[in-house]
């Protein structure tokens, strides 16, 4: 009975690729039987041609239908091994029968060969069959094959069938029984030596059927991390704010946001809502480290700045705040750098603060973007009671505002070339009158051109608002 392991997929893999690779090894031992049947017509070995006539064809025919075989199954079918390893022995039965002396280390081939598949219990097969075959092969050999003194104490050359078996009863009847005496010292001894190989074989094929097992054991633990990494990345996805327009109803301004993350789930986050009618809360940030950590850490921090921006406090007293919920119990040592602004939609002033993040860019009105170097507080969760100052802008209309994370600066070509601040204002620059969601299609298309071939290094998180300007002008 096959074990359920055998019917994975690694160990079905491992038994077409042996399939492919024993069926090659037996289309070259065809090719050097044909070989050996034309130089023995040449005259380079002393083998009578009526033998090899009569042994080479189906030894030859036997070697390559397992070549056919796996071409025209296309090397589907569990059965397909036993049929392999069965014409590789009678193959090599048939040609040990006339070649007796010079095919005696032939027989380990098949053992060697079985242990491709890495299943003991077939190498046990194979060993079977290559006793068997080598049994009645030995005997055959003994009255056909080419003369092999080994098997009898007198050196004479016995020619023809009918000889060697009067020799053999003659022997018998003087009590010399050449039968037993060849099964003793001919074929026991080489039994011996490939049960040797056979051991040594079905050790290292056990060994690696379990690390087979084992890589099955840990392909199908990385399939289960994969589909828990996608289902992670869907939600953490669904957190942030991703349906365009945000606000139709909302005529003061336009806003679009972005999230390219290096791995399935990232640190970076934005966020933006309403606290009233009034007052947006514009949020982007940084998680330290990468993957599911920095992920777990962004849900949390998101939670809460959302949470202490919903209270209408001011950004600098938002972030002393949450910075302080975030050090409580923080074992991992992780932080967060974040830029927090207030932004009052009736007037265009807006209110921010920044803990150690990364400084934002502004647009007016007929300009161009241009950093503005804001007062950096500390990061988030780095130090408790740390105070964060604020600082106010006005947006006036048609003016825009851009913050991003360190992926957007940070990313790197093949070259490990920084794409850095200056290629990102002049990739905001090429349209800057545009709306926000074309600078940052731009914005994205510059830094995968700028990388080429370079993967991702880093969390890639943009945000853009822009003032519209007042209806009916």
């Amino acid at each position: 009975m096959m074990t359920q392991n055998e019917n994975s997929a690694v160990f079905l893999e491992n038994e077409e690729k042996a399939n492919r690779y024993t069926a090659l090894c037996l289309l070259i031992a065809a090719a050097v039987a044909i070989l050996m049947w034309f130089l023995n017509i040449l005259g380079f070995f002393i083998v009578e041609q009526w033998l090899m006539n009569m042994t080479m064809p189906i030894g030859i025919i036997l070697f390559l239908l397992p070549f056919l075989l796996v071409r025209a199954r296309k090397n589907k079918g569990r059965w397909l091994k036993y049929v392999i390893m069965g014409c590789f022995l009678l193959g090599i039965g048939v040609l040990a029968s006339a070649l007796t002396i010079q095919l005696v280390l032939a027989w380990a081939c098949p053992l060697i060969l079985s242990c491709h598949y890495y299943s003991p219990r077939f190498t046990h097969f194979t060993l079977a069959g290559v006793l068997l075959c080598m049994f009645f092969a030995v005997y055959i050999g003994l009255y056909y094959g080419v003369w092999d003194s080994n098997m009898m104490r007198s050196n004479a050359e016995l020619v023809g069938a009918a000889v060697r078996a009067e020799f053999i009863r003659e022997a018998a009847a003087a009590g010399d029984n050449i039968l037993l005496r060849v099964f003793y010292f001919y074929y026991i001894p080489r039994a011996v030596i490939l049960v040797v190989v056979y051991l040594i074989g079905v050790t290292l094929s056990k060994r690696t059927h379990r690390l087979l097992r084992q890589q099955e054991a840990d392909s199908r633990e990385k399939e289960r991390i994969e589909t828990e990494l996608n289902v992670a990345s869907s939600i953490q996805q669904d957190m942030l704010p991703c349906i365009f327009p945000a606000f139709p109803e909302r005529e003061e301004f336009d806003i679009y946001a972005a999230m390219n993350p290096a791995k399935e789930v990232g640190g970076d986050f934005y966020d933006f809502f309403l606290i009233d009618d009034d007052h947006l809360a514009l949020v982007m940030a940084d998680v330290s480290g990468k993957g599911v950590p920095a992920a777990l850490f962004m849900v949390i921090a998101k939670t809460l700045l959302k949470n202490a921006a919903q209270t209408g406090s001011s950004p600098g007293r938002v972030l002393e705040k949450v910075n302080n919920q975030l050090c409580e119990n923080n074992e991992s040592e992780m932080f967060v750098t974040v830029w927090l602004g207030i932004y009052e939609i009736s007037t265009g002033r807006l209110r921010a603060a920044n803990a150690g993040h990364e400084y934002p860019a502004i647009r007016r009105k007929g300009g161009r973007f241009e950093l503005y170097k804001d007062k950096h507080g500390f990061v988030l969760a780095g130090m408790e009671d740390t105070v964060y100052r604020e600082y106010e802008l006005e947006l006036g209309a048609g003016d825009a505002l851009f913050i991003y994370t360190d992926g957007v600066p940070e990313a790197t070509d093949t070259g490990n070339v920084l794409y850095g601040v200056q290629r990102m204002l002049d990739a905001l620059n090429r349209a800057p009158e545009a709306a926000p969601k074309d600078l940052l299609r731009e914005v994205k298309a510059d830094i995968e051109r700028f990388a080429g071939n370079a993967p991702q290094f880093d969390d890639i998180t943009m945000l853009c608002l822009r003032r519209e300007e007042p209806s009916g002008k």
